[in-house]
C-alpha cells in the first residue's frame, strides 16, 4: 500500500519572516521582500552565531 502515486502532498512550510506559505521560487520565504528582509538582518548583525569569548584567531 506504499504506492508513491497516491502519496499525499508535502505540507508547505511557513515563511520564517511573515508566516505565509512559502513559494517554491523563494523557498524558504514567500516573496523576494521576505528574502531581502532576512538578508538585511544577517548583514546588519541582528542574527548572531554564538561563540566562545576565549577564541583567538591563529595569526601566523
Amino acid at each position: 500500500m506504499d504506492d508513491p502515486a497516491h502519496k499525499p502532498a508535502a505540507k508547505t512550510k511557513a515563511c520564517p519572516i511573515c508566516g505565509k506559505p512559502a513559494e517554491q521560487a523563494f523557498r524558504p520565504f514567500c516573496s523576494p521582500r521576505c528574502r531581502d528582509v532576512d538578508l538585511n538582518r544577517w548583514l546588519s548583525g541582528r542574527y548572531l552565531i554564538p561563540g566562545r569569548e576565549d577564541e583567538v584567531d591563529d595569526v601566523e
